[in-house]
């Protein structure tokens, strides 16, 4: 455990005082699943269009 004192007074500790709480926690982990990119999608009856396109 790391301490600072960011006081101008010193602070005193003595042997046995409580300073600090231990909290255990879960961590979630996760990995990446990598999808194919838009080139290898392919082509849609929309063409280039874009989105709601419909061509006209």
């Amino acid at each position: 455990m790391l301490l600072i004192n960011h006081g101008d007074a010193p602070f005193e500790l003595r042997r046995g005082e409580r300073i600090a709480q231990l909290l255990v926690a879960p961590v979630a982990s996760f990995s990446w699943v990598l999808e194919p990119t838009v080139e290898a999608l392919g082509g849609t009856a929309r063409g280039e269009g874009g989105y709601g396109s419909t061509g006209r």
